[in-house]
């Protein structure tokens, strides 16, 4: 099963980025190319009939297995990145986080209105980097039909934040 082969390969790092954190280190999983590929191939049958126009990967670690999704379901691939990181004309969408605010952006050419979107991240945690991407998605005219995530820890309620765009939301392991 993915999931245990997953949870076998990350990593628990304690007290990072900061004391009390259990950080989710996917890196190791990289070191396993068949592990790699399982993956997309989960990810990609778990969007499957989204009927999805693009894949958005949200900076930096959503790059890692978004690009390859959109390639294995044939879509174009977006980044949401930090604002000032993309080289083109950009929209952006500022959001408020737990201390103080951030704010992403995506070039203004890269999603159109009345596309189907989905929103890839390596980890759901508390939702609120996913759903700032699908607030920017929707300032584009376009629609989030869906949400991916190799990983998930439950026990911060990041569905919560998601549920109101969509209910699709797929993960392959969670703690």
């Amino acid at each position: 099963m993915i999931e245990a082969k997953i949870k076998d390969a990350v990593r628990d790092i304690p007290d990072f980025p900061k004391p009390g954190i259990v950080f989710k280190d996917i890196t190791p999983i990289f070191q396993d190319p068949q592990l790699c590929g399982e993956i997309v191939q989960e990810l990609r049958f778990q969007c499957r009939d989204l009927k999805a126009d693009a894949v958005v990967g949200v900076e930096s670690r959503g790059f890692l297995f978004g690009l390859p999704l959109a390639n294995s379901l044939s879509l174009p691939f977006a980044p949401v990145r930090k604002k000032g990181k993309l080289p083109y004309d950009t929209v952006s969408y500022k959001y408020d986080l737990e201390y103080g605010s951030a704010e992403i952006e995506m070039h203004t050419d890269a999603i159109k209105p009345g596309m189907r979107v989905v929103v890839h991240d390596d980890l759901l945690a508390t939702g609120g980097t996913a759903a700032a991407a699908a607030n920017l998605i929707q300032q584009c005219g376009a629609e989030v039909c869906g949400f991916s995530f190799v990983l998930e820890l439950e026990f911060l309620n990041g569905r919560e934040m998601l549920n109101n765009h969509t209910l699709n939301i797929a993960t392959l392991a969670s703690w």
